[in-house]
């Protein structure tokens, strides 16, 4: 476990993030947003809402519309410009709050947020050599705000539902940012195996969600928050107001609808096979090791050198997504985005012919 920052030159750079690597010219395997042709039903609602933008933002609707997707009243749905937003109202609100706990390597802005608004954060870091699983006794007991990704980025693990369920206590805020979770499938299981979003049971619990990824919406930010309606309203009350904007509402509600869900499992679907191919072809490779059981959008390796491996990449073309910015990973860590076959055959064979040189 370690504490805040101490500002060293060691310290992971917290801002930095896959759009940074990605230039022109180069094939974009940095960056997890799906790229595809909007569907009409999405690309409707969103075009059509550009004819109001003269009124001010009214999210009732869209709020209704993702309270109905997850079986609970409006007043426990928040809706965000984009997940991030989520956690800097939660870092905003949640002032008080004496030990926070960030579990890594996970996405940085969580911790990021926190820092900002002043509180001094600690980190459980997990293993690689046990392919970073959760041990839930590992989190401090005392612990009253604690934050972990599912599945995780950058690692791609998908945690047990039950092993996050067992850290959520009363007089703790559990915060589970499930902004993958729609790109999760298990064969047998409908839906996303291992999610939260829908247990109302648990104390404390908040569940981050994204709309950003499946769908192609990272320039148009839209996200939300799950939780129960009196903690809801203390993360509102320092929420900007009309924080989210027209043509986003209109995509919340578009994204909440039953043949958005259909759409979401095939699209799951189609990226687990994407992505066991992805698997597959890396761990052909000798000296590439893939941590643990990827389970989402994209792929975490251990290469050797991989600094050196992403700047030739880089110059054959092809932008992958460095891990030494994520605490708890180094130098030696690349994370790959999953896209079609031919792509990912095409970036092995490159990836092969630099690391035999």
């Amino acid at each position: 476990m370690h504490g805040q920052s101490t500002g060293t030159s060691s310290e992971p750079d917290l801002a930095h993030h896959g759009d940074a690597e990605v230039g022109a010219g180069l094939v974009d395997l940095a960056v997890n947003v799906r790229r595809a042709p909007m569907p009409p039903w999405l690309a409707g609602p969103i075009r059509a809402s550009l004819a109001d933008l003269a009124g001010y933002p009214d999210p009732r609707p869209a709020r209704a519309a993702v309270a109905a997707r997850h079986g609970r009243p409006s007043a426990e749905v928040l809706l965000t410009a984009g997940a991030a937003e989520g956690f800097v109202l939660l870092a905003q609100a949640l002032r008080g709050v004496r030990r926070p706990v960030v579990v890594h390597p996970q996405f940085t802005e969580p911790e990021a947020a926190l820092r900002a608004a002043g509180h001094t954060v600690q980190r459980v870091l997990l293993d690689a050599a046990d392919g970073f699983r959760l041990h839930p006794d590992r989190i401090p007991a005392d612990a009253d705000l604690v934050m972990i990704g599912n599945p995780t980025n950058p690692t791609s693990v998908l945690h047990p539902a039950a092993a996050l369920a067992a850290l959520a206590r009363p007089g703790r805020v559990l915060v589970i940012d499930e902004a993958f979770a729609d790109t999760t499938a298990a064969s047998g299981v409908p839906g996303e195996p291992e999610s939260l979003a829908d247990r109302r049971d648990l104390p404390g619990l908040v569940v981050v969600r994204s709309l950003t990824k499946t769908w192609g919406l990272a320039g148009l930010r839209i996200g939300y928050l799950l939780s129960d309606a009196a903690l809801l309203r203390r993360l509102s009350a320092v929420q900007p107001l009309w924080a989210v904007s027209t043509p986003a509402l209109a995509a919340a509600s578009a994204c909440a609808g039953t043949e958005a869900v259909r759409a979401e499992r095939a699209i799951a679907a189609q990226l687990t096979a994407d992505r066991e191919h992805l698997v597959t072809r890396l761990s052909t490779l000798p000296g590439v090791r893939v941590a643990g059981r990827p389970a989402s959008a994209f792929v975490l390796v251990r290469i050797s050198g991989a600094d050196r491996i992403r700047h030739a990449l880089r110059e054959r073309g092809w932008a992958v997504r460095r891990g030494d910015t994520f605490p708890g990973l180094g130098p030696d860590w690349l994370r790959i985005a999953v896209r079609d076959r031919a792509t990912t055959d095409a970036f092995t064979e490159v990836l092969a012919e630099i690391m035999e040189a």
